[in-house]
């Protein structure tokens, strides 16, 4: 456990329009991709987040209720608090290429793991996808890393029409051994591990869960049996092979099973 700490917004970039990229000024020492922070907002409450960059701390946000929108409202300068990193992040393997897949704000721990990757010199392919191009968030941070690059969205404005998880069969057309790694809506999750599964291909999946302490107190992140801020975000694909809440159900803050959103 630790407590926050105050730290000054440095930096505020714009991705898309629901999606900014926060860059605070220090560092989390230690973190792994993959892993996040707690974030804090004075007065109004506290959530999950997963870690960008971790020197200076760099965080992703989409703006989808209403702490995230309040963040969204911070100018550089003000103060913020976090405390972390917690949690499993990724396993990088590196005998194999790397197929590094993010949809909406789970960019953020894939460009984390893409510079992780580049300094280990283990060949890594970033695929993003999107609805429409204007959607696409971080774009140019994968560009600067000079990684292997698939764009994909869903009305085909810009790089290939469909569906990120269609960059699986994409790069299985060319590579007989790889590793997935993805973060995303839970729904792309859920066909990303289907795809891993049936095909035999290693994967890693960070899963996003109700978290109100980040270090396996206070239970709220409960997926049948996993605590996710502890045993997780990111899980084995086996892991999750017959868990009932997978891709079904979400808790509340008062721990009621709702079902998950698609949108």
């Amino acid at each position: 456990m630790s407590l926050p700490q105050t730290i000054r917004i440095r930096e505020i970039r714009e991705d898309t329009h629901s999606i900014r990229t926060f860059v605070l000024d220090g560092e989390v020492s230690g973190a792994e991709p993959g892993q996040f922070v707690m974030v804090w907002l004075p007065g109004i409450d506290e959530k999950p987040m997963s870690i960008a960059h971790p020197a200076p701390l760099t965080v992703t946000v989409a703006s989808v209720g209403p702490f995230t929108m309040k963040l969204h409202e911070k100018k550089v300068g003000d103060v913020i608090g976090w405390r972390g990193p917690y949690g499993r992040g990724f396993s990088l393997r590196e005998d194999v290429p790397a197929l590094l897949l993010g949809g909406g704000c789970g960019v953020g721990p894939m460009r984390f793991l893409a510079t992780y990757a580049a300094e280990r010199s283990i060949p890594v392919t970033v695929a993003i996808g999107a609805r429409t191009e204007s959607e696409l968030a971080c774009v140019g941070d994968f560009e600067a890393l000079g990684v292997n690059l698939i764009l994909t969205t869903d009305d085909g404005s810009r790089g290939h029409m469909g569906y990120v998880t269609q960059a699986i069969s994409m790069f299985a057309a060319d590579h007989q051994k790889f590793a997935v790694y993805a973060c995303g809506p839970e729904p792309m999750l859920v066909a990303i591990h289907k795809l891993c599964r049936e095909q035999g291909i290693p994967g890693q999946l960070s899963l996003e869960r109700y978290m109100k302490c980040g270090f396996g107190v206070c239970g709220q992140c409960s997926l049948n049996g996993f605590l996710v801020c502890q045993d997780g975000p990111v899980f084995d694909a086996e892991q999750l092979d017959g868990l009932r809440d997978f891709g079904k159900t979400r808790r509340t803050a008062t721990g009621r099973r709702l079902p998950l959103r698609n949108g």
